[in-house]
């Protein structure tokens, strides 16, 4: 199965599909990324109906991807969009209007990648509904358009999307609103809660606990950062670091503090790890 079908949930399950940085200078962003080695898709502008509401660049994953975003309205640079891949978004609709999230009509968003027209549904709760971020559903209906062979071919060895850190000063009453938001059980995992998709998890922790594994963390509520599986990944902190990012040791893997053009924090891991 190639890259493109492996994004799709099968009936009944759920992945975390991408983050976003909200950016201001789109290109400024991603030659910072193509500086660490990733391979940056082509500058694409997404429409509603015909109405450009942003445009974007994305970092193509062999599971999931990271976005830098231009909306249209001025951004609040910084890590502000995770999203869940469904294979069903009518589906998630009902079910976030049954548990009192209030969604938005569902927006059938569309954007030219090269001579492709990329296409795909999103849902969004109520304003003020997750207040960590823009936290949002999508269902694919184009996957080959964007997760294609040159896209794909990173130099740093980075593969996936593994993990989303989400702060909160209640973690677990803000898990409680999470499993609810994704139909899934929270567990404890030690001082954080935990929600596991079935493909890539969700960490959600006062900032004094993320500081331990991130370091320094926005205030509650935010989303912190989020871990990439590599295949090597002391080479790419190193590349990091000759960058002249800030790179720490943590106790799973390894914390790279992004600079404020793009926010937040990434927690480098091995793929099985």
């Amino acid at each position: 199965m190639d890259a493109a079908e492996l994004q799709k949930p099968p009936p009944g399950e759920l992945f975390l599909d991408h983050v976003s940085h909200f950016v201001a200078d789109l290109d400024t962003a991603a030659g910072l990324l193509e500086q660490l080695g990733f391979k940056v898709s082509p500058v694409s502008i997404q429409e509603v109906a015909g109405s450009r509401v942003g445009a974007n660049r994305c970092v193509m994953l062999e599971q999931g991807y990271i976005e830098i975003l231009r909306p249209t309205l001025q951004p609040d640079p910084g890590l502000r969009l995770a999203c869940f891949g469904t294979p069903d978004a009518e589906a998630e609709h009902r079910r976030l209007a049954d548990h009192g999230f209030e969604p938005q009509p569902i927006v059938e968003l569309q954007r030219k990648l090269d001579s492709r027209t990329v296409r795909f549904k999103v849902v969004l709760p109520g304003p003020g509904k997750m207040p960590e971020g823009r936290v949002q559903y999508v269902q694919h209906l184009t996957p080959e358009h964007i997760w294609r062979s040159e896209y794909l071919s990173h130099s740093n060895g980075v593969t996936q999307l593994r993990a989303l850190f989400v702060v909160a000063d209640e973690p677990p009453q803000v898990a409680a609103r999470w499993g609810r938001f994704t139909g899934l059980l929270p567990q404890p995992d030690g001082d954080m809660a935990a929600l596991e998709p079935q493909r890539g998890h969700v960490r959600i922790g006062t900032a004094e606990a993320l500081g331990k594994l991130l370091g320094d963390v926005p205030p509650a509520p935010a989303l912190a950062g989020y871990a990439l599986g590599c295949r090597h990944p002391e080479e790419f902190a190193a590349r990091c670091s000759r960058a002249g990012l800030a790179v720490e040791n943590a106790t799973v893997g390894i914390s790279v503090a992004l600079p404020p053009q793009l926010g937040g924090i990434w927690l480098l891991r091995g793929e099985s790890v």
